[in-house]
Parts: C-alpha cells; structure tokens; sequence
C-alpha cells in the first residue's frame, strides 16, 4: 500500500498543459528591460496592470484604511480577532454595490445570498462539490479556459464534457452544439448537473449575446439541470455590444418560477475587474438558500483575510472612486487591445473580430502552421516560445477543435514591452515568409530542371506518344 493517497500522486491536476508549461519556460528566463531584455515576454498571463496607479492613488489619499484605522483609532486588533466566516457584512454590501454598478445597475444583488471565497478558482470548485458528485459532468463551451480542468475536476472528481463551438460563428454557442454535447455525455454514461459558461469569455475576449443567454437558460430549464456564470471579466467590457449578465435575463423574462432562479448561480471576484488577484477575493452568488449555506461553510476552507474585506468595503464604498476606475479602466483596456490588434496586422495576423473585452485576444495564426495540425500548432508555439522568447497560449491548452488559434495577453505589461513583443514577433513572421519563398522557389528550380532533363532525354515525347 502507497504512503501517499492516490490524489496526490495523479496526473489530473493539469500541470503538463501547454498553458502552466509556458509559464514555466518564462520563470526560467523571465524578459527584464535592463536584467535580461532577451528573456521571454509574458503574454500568457490574464492580469490587468493598467489601471494600477488609480488604486495606488486612492490608497495614498486614505492612509487610514491601509494602516487598519477607523475615525484616527486602531483597529487592527477588531480585524485581528474577526474569523467569521459569513464575511464583513461591510465589505459584502460594498461588493455587490459594485458588481450592479458594472452591469450599469440593472441588476442588484441581496449581499444575504453571496458567498466569500477565496478567490473565483475557490467559487468555481465550491459550486461544484455543491452541485455535483464525483463521475457527474458539465457542459463547458470551447474554447475555455485551461485552468478550469484543474479547478472543476482536480479534487472534486466532476468531468468536464466539450460544446464544440467552432470560428464559422465567431465560437457562439448554438441548440445543436448544446445538444451534441449533451448526447455525447450520455453515450458515456454520466449524468449532466449542468452548463459552466464564462462571460465575458475566456479565451475569446468576448460578451454572451442576449440570444445565447437566452438559449442556456431554456436548456437548463428543459433538462432541469444548473447554469453557472463565471462573470469575472464583467468590468472589462471596452466596446459594444456591452455586457449582459445571466441575472439581466433572468429579471427580463416573465416565464421563469422561482425553481428555474435557484439553478443559476454567478460566480464574481476582484482578480481581473479590479486588477487584485493577489488579494484573492472571489464570491458565489445564488438565490439557491441551500446552496449558499453549504457554499458558506466550505468558504472556511478558503477564506478572505478580514483586513483585505476592511481595506476593500472601504474603497469599494467610496463611489466616485469606482465610477472613475471602472470609466478609466475601460478606456484604457480598449487602446491597450488596439495597439495589440495594429502591432499583430502589421505582422500579417488577425484576431477574432469580436473581440470586445478581457485582457486578451482570440488571435488567428493558422495560416502560419505547416499543417492544419494540433502538431504544428504545438511546433509553432514551442518556436514563439523558444526562438521569438514570447510566452502565449495555444488554442489546444484551451481544448479549441480548430488547430493554429492562440490566447494572447496585452494588460500584464508597459506599451515599451509590448512594442517589443509585436517587433519580435513581426521580425519572426516576415522569417517565415522568406524561408517558405526560398523553400518555394527551390522546389520550382528542381521541377524545371527535371522537366528541362526529360525534354532532352526525349522522356516527355515518349509519354505524349503513349
């Protein structure tokens, strides 16, 4: 018998991905301006350091809140003490203040049904342990985020069964893909819980039409099953169509009963909207009482540190800071993803027109592959990584069924260094282009020579007689 349990010895969690792989290649040897300016970009990593000076700024002008003090007083010993685990009923309303106020607030959200976690990878396997049972599955629409096989299947033992979107729609999740998915689980004997959607999506870097919404919600009805919305990126909407939560549809449609709510759940957190994924502040909300009461006692295994709630209800609660952050931080979200779209143009690639949120782009370099391969894919992203020194991530890691499509960061970086990553990556395109003409014109001298060898060898009349 093994000393040590079989999770802890398995292969489930996802480290070998491409995805962490790529992160590793850069800790290795991590791009520094002045340290080591021909190390490897970072550009597989989802993290918004653009509007970083605007949090700073309001910290500098309220030292009180950062030193733990209320009114002038010390607080650090209230905070110190304070475990528990429902939340600060302070920084809970703060939150969902903030979460309605960027769905523009046509939403609310009763601070009573939301759970703190610690961080959304701790929401999105709660709700699965909520909901699940080991060998049940979840529909997830591809291409989705790689991390998610870590964080809903590693230690809760749900599997996770692909809706292959494809680019023919721009990757929208249709009734026959939804349905396909849903036979495929069958054939296999697992019992569906449920639809995991992210919106705004990640990898796409796009927001969920109303008709999509719309189309989850009468499945889930249908099959009588959940619908989880990871809307995590929802205050990184930079150009229209403009971001609809699930909750938006469910308060617009009259033909819902209560039973239909208590089987959507959104999951939130602070990581990417606020730029804070050090924080780790992530939430659960439900109208599902049930749901919430078993989230909130699995929440003690990964709570938020009571200084970060304080320090937190603290700027969230300061209105006129997060209309500004969430006004400026989407301005400038929005030049960041044009100057990444023109530095890629002018290398030759495209990205998915819909692009219209995150901290990323769906870019298109199939017509760099050898071959319409998931081999060549993996051969052109071993050569950006390793000959162009640019971390990024390939459509595989995100299980996309179309081989040569790549996520691509341009929020965790100065413009200097993303300057530098479209100049690497143009010099190495316009390589490949003089490689393929040469290889091209080589093969067209051979084929001469050999026709002008024929024709002399009198080989080319013997076959127009026969």
């Amino acid at each position: 018998m093994g000393l040590l349990s079989r999770k802890a010895t398995c292969n489930s969690h996802g480290q070998d991905s491409s995805y962490f792989l790529g992160w590793q290649e850069y800790e290795k040897n991590p791009y520094d301006e002045v340290q080591n300016p021909k190390g490897i970009i970072q550009m597989g990593l989802a993290e918004n350091q653009l509007s970083f000076d605007l949090l700073e700024s309001w910290l500098a002008k309220n030292p009180d809140v950062a030193g733990l003090k209320r009114d002038g007083e010390s607080i650090f010993r209230e905070l110190a003490l304070f475990q528990d685990y429902h939340g600060l009923p302070s920084f809970k309303k703060a939150l969902v203040d903030f979460m309605a106020e960027i769905r523009g607030n046509k939403v609310t959200f009763d601070p009573n049904h939301i759970v703190l976690t610690a961080g959304a990878t701790s929401a999105n396997e709660t709700l699965m342990f909520c909901l699940a049972e080991e060998g049940d599955a979840f529909l997830l629409p591809t291409p989705y985020y790689p991390g998610f096989d870590r964080d809903l299947k590693w230690r809760t033992g749900v599997e996770i069964v692909p809706i292959q979107c494809t680019s023919s729609n721009n990757f929208q999740i249709t009734e026959s893909t939804l349905k396909q998915a849903h036979e495929e689980a069958e054939k296999k004997n697992l019992r569906v819980k449920g639809v995991l959607v992210t919106n705004p999506s990640n990898p796409l870097g796009t927001t969920m039409s109303r008709s999509e919404l719309n189309l989850l919600v009468d499945f889930i009805k249908d099959k009588n099953m959940h619908l989880i919305s990871d809307e995590i990126y929802s205050g990184t909407v930079f150009s229209s169509p403009g971001f609809v939560s699930v909750m938006e549809i469910l308060k617009d449609r009259n033909d819902l009963d209560g039973y239909v709510w208590n089987r959507v759940h959104v999951v939130y957190s602070l990581s990417k909207d606020l730029g804070l994924p050090g924080f780790r502040v992530g939430a659960i909300y439900s109208e599902n009482d049930v749901v919430v009461a078993a989230a909130t006692k699995m929440s003690s295994f990964g709570l938020v540190s009571s200084q970060t709630q304080y320090l937190l209800s603290a700027m969230l609660g300061d209105k006129k800071f997060t209309k500004n952050y969430i006004s400026e931080n989407q301005k400038r979200l929005k030049r960041r993803q044009r100057m990444l779209v023109s530095g890629l143009e002018k290398a030759g690639i495209s990205c998915l027109k819909t692009n219209n949120a995150g901290l990323f782009c769906w870019v298109d370099m199939r017509h760099l592959l050898r071959s319409n391969t998931f081999e060549a894919e993996m051969e052109l992203w071993k050569k950006i990584l390793y000959d162009v020194r640019l971390n990024i991530s390939p459509g595989s890691s995100c299980h996309c069924n179309e081989p040569g499509w790549f996520r691509v960061c341009f929020a965790n970086m100065s413009e200097d260094t993303l300057n530098l990553a479209m100049k690497r990556l143009k010099t190495f395109v316009a390589d490949k282009k003089i490689i393929r003409a040469q290889s091209s014109g080589s093969w067209r001298r051979r084929s001469l020579s050999n026709w002008v060898f024929r024709l002399s060898s009198g080989e080319y009349r013997e076959q127009e007689e026969r």
